[in-house]
């Protein structure tokens, strides 16, 4: 039912969904999962929709402005709204950016923690707000950088 990606990280499991999916109903997890929004640029009714956010888990500003301007551009030349976002994604490269800025010292307190917990046994759910059924996440790319660590 939905779309919920689950990791098995050692001793916690780490989930990852995305904000619709939770206000209507179409992902099922753990009672006990601690929502955990990862978006740099919160609306405010997303704060409503999880436990807590991580905006350093988000990718950097400079990557979110260009990836805009880009997948802007390829909508004005006729790609649909996914395949101009998807198509931005490989374009930038903007998994292998966002996994080099992982590496830099903004995130790694809120990778720590996070590690820490699922070490502990903490059920997490990372949270944004995209529906990666048909566009590319950054969430996707987190998870597994937490899973490798954990």
């Amino acid at each position: 039912m939905g779309t919920e990606e689950t990791t098995a990280t050692g001793s916690g499991e780490l989930h990852e969904t995305y904000v619709a999916a939770l206000q209507h109903g179409l992902v099922e997890l753990p009672e006990e999962a601690r929502l955990v929004g990862v978006v740099r640029r919160p609306t405010r009714w997303f704060h409503a929709a999880v436990d807590e956010n991580r905006p350093t888990l988000g990718p950097p500003e400079a990557l979110l402005d260009e990836f805009a301007r880009e997948r802007d551009d390829l909508k004005m030349a006729g790609l649909c709204d996914e395949g101009a976002h998807n198509a931005a994604w490989e374009n930038i490269d903007f998994e292998g950016r966002y996994r080099e800025y992982l590496e830099t010292e903004e995130p790694q307190p809120a990778l720590e923690s996070l590690t820490a917990d699922l070490r502990a046994g903490d059920e997490v759910a990372l949270v944004c707000f995209e529906n990666t059924e048909k566009k590319r996440c950054h969430r996707t790319v987190l998870r597994d950088a937490l899973a490798e660590r954990a």
